[in-house]
């Protein structure tokens, strides 16, 4: 038990939580002391995106603090100036940033998306090495004769679908580091995260120095921080000189193997946080409005894991703050909960898509793992300055006055009314939307269910009161804003939200794989969207779909 619990605290899901072990870990109930907090800096909210990511990785927490560290001393060991350190900070702290928006295309071809990507790791991802990667992945789960088959088809498709999947994670993390504020050239510095020195890389094939020298640097000291925590320090340095000159920069690769003691000295040791943090770029605290951006553009992050919840942290946010207004709560926490609406799933990260996409029944290990995933929320948040009302209201937001919510099972006495209200909205909010496994209901479907959860005296009334004035028991109208679109080519692109591909498109409008492709170019070249994710996040900013309408 002790030794699962540490697992936790550092981040990594691991199946139950035993009685108590959240509350040993810090995770606050009602009752926890409030008061003024500093304004949060981008770094630090970018640094707590880093926990994210490192989950989505299948690492522990931390993983990219210490891999960023990491990169700060090798920039200093080549000279390069504290003012041209920016960029490698935040190349580092986000190399992986657009990994989980293709989680639902990679856990399709492969199951567990987490999984691949840890193993990952682990191969010279190229040729033999990364297709047996693919290959043992494939199918996984599957009864033996059919992952042969789907094994073989992928064989003879191999090639381009990893091109189709790097592209996306390359344009999604371009598109993401600009909604989190982030300097204008790092964009272009993150989409050579596959790119390698001797040209094998994708998407581009670019080799040796005109791969940027941030993105080289993180390259190799994201490796070896995996290989320094897991095995030791000849294993890291084995590793790299290994790959001297394939993926690494062989100039780099021999300056670290000459200084990796040094280097690493103390590494795995330090509290990465505080370091990391002190590290950070100067800048200021950011306004209310540029931390509510940031805040969003998490969230809309996490949602984008799943095309089942692509756009629900932004109705949630807008529910329940609008119900927190209803419920009379004081425009401090008003505020609290509409950033804890845009930032409650965050820990989803940590959570395999071949259980948020699964359509049947989930087993006792995957509800077990599914059920950490709003203390991660709270883990990923907790630390952040100024974010500690906005951690405890996403950490609580499964919880039941019954107890029977999760993760920690609280009850009654140990939830406080902003905490009822935001786990109401969520619940009211996911009714509406589809699921793998069900239909969205009506909003007066949906309004029955929460009055039915107070009766089981499991939602407090007053929430459910409150979020139900909020959401008007009328059916949601779609916007109608000016749009380049057709009115076919506006159904396409909604279908294409919901994570629909051409094949699937075609049968839902009963029309030809050919044409509903062709609606998705022109679909594409009207909005400049290059790939599902960035159509969806077109779609939400302009507000032509809004799933609760669905």
């Amino acid at each position: 038990m002790a030794d699962r619990s540490s697992r936790i605290a550092k981040g990594q899901p691991s199946g139950p939580v035993p009685e108590g072990a959240l509350a040993r870990n810090g995770l606050p109930g009602a009752g926890a002391a409030r008061s003024a907090e500093p304004a949060a800096r981008r770094g630090e909210m970018l640094a707590a995106l880093s926990l994210a990511i490192d989950l989505g990785l299948g690492q522990p927490m931390e993983h990219m603090l210490r891999s960023t560290l990491l990169g700060l001393r090798i920039a200093a060991a080549l000279g390069i100036p504290e003012q041209g350190r920016g960029r490698i900070y935040y190349a580092n702290l986000l190399a992986w940033i657009g990994c989980h928006a293709d989680s639902h295309e990679l856990a399709a071809l492969f199951g567990d998306d987490i999984a691949f990507r840890a193993d990952y790791y682990f191969i010279d991802a190229h040729g033999l090495p990364m297709l047996s990667l693919m290959l043992r992945h494939t199918g996984t789960g599957l009864p033996r004769v059919q992952r042969t088959v789907r094994r073989t088809q992928f064989a003879a498709t191999a090639t381009s679908a990893v091109r189709a999947l790097i592209s996306s994670h390359c344009l999604s993390a371009g598109r993401l580091a600009d909604r989190v504020g982030l300097d204008a050239g790092l964009p272009g510095i993150l989409r050579h995260t596959f790119e390698r020195w001797d040209g094998r890389g994708l998407p581009a094939g670019v080799s040796g120095v005109d791969i940027p020298v941030e993105m080289r640097i993180a390259q190799l000291a994201d490796t070896v921080e995996v290989f320094l925590r897991t095995a030791g320090l000849d294993a890291a340095t084995g590793i790299v000189r290994e790959r001297r000159g394939t993926q690494f920069d062989p100039a780099l690769a021999d300056m670290f193997c000459a200084r990796a003691e040094e280097l690493t000295e103390g590494l795995l040791d330090l509290d990465p946080w505080p370091a990391a943090l002190a590290a950070v770029p100067a800048e200021a605290g950011l306004t209310g409005a540029e931390l509510d951006a940031v805040l969003a553009a998490m969230g809309d992050f996490a949602d984008l894991k799943s095309p089942w919840t692509a756009g629900h942290s932004r109705q949630v946010s807008k529910l329940a703050a609008q119900a927190a207004v209803h419920a009379g709560c004081s425009g401090a926490e008003v505020l609290a909960i509409r950033r804890a609406g845009w930032v409650h799933d965050l820990g989803r990260m940590g959570v395999s898509n071949s259980i948020w996409d699964k359509p049947g029944t989930l087993s006792a290990m995957e509800r077990e793992r599914l059920q950490l995933y709003p203390f991660l929320s709270w883990r990923i948040l907790g630390r952040v300055p100024g974010m500690r009302r906005v951690a405890e209201l996403a950490g609580a937001h499964r919880e039941r006055l019954d107890g029977s919510g999760y993760p920690r099972g609280l009850g009654a006495g140990e939830l406080d009314p902003g905490q009822c209200i935001l786990a109401t909205a969520d619940a009211y909010q996911s009714l509406l939307e589809p699921r793998p496994h069900r239909a969205a209901l009506l909003p007066a479907q949906g309004a029955s269910r929460l009055r039915g959860e107070v009766v089981a005296g499991r939602l407090s009334g007053a929430a459910v009161d409150a979020v139900l004035q909020a959401a008007g028991f009328k059916e949601a109208r779609r916007r109608s804003l000016p749009s380049p679109l057709t009115a076919r080519e506006l159904e396409v692109l909604r279908l294409l939200c919901r994570g629909l591909d051409n094949k699937s498109i075609a049968a839902a409008l009963v029309i030809a794989p050919k044409t509903a492709r062709n609606h998705v170019e022109h679909i594409y070249v009207k909005t400049g969207a290059s790939n599902r994710v960035t159509a969806t996040l077109y779609a939400l900013d302009a507000g032509l779909w809004d799933r609760s309408s669905e």
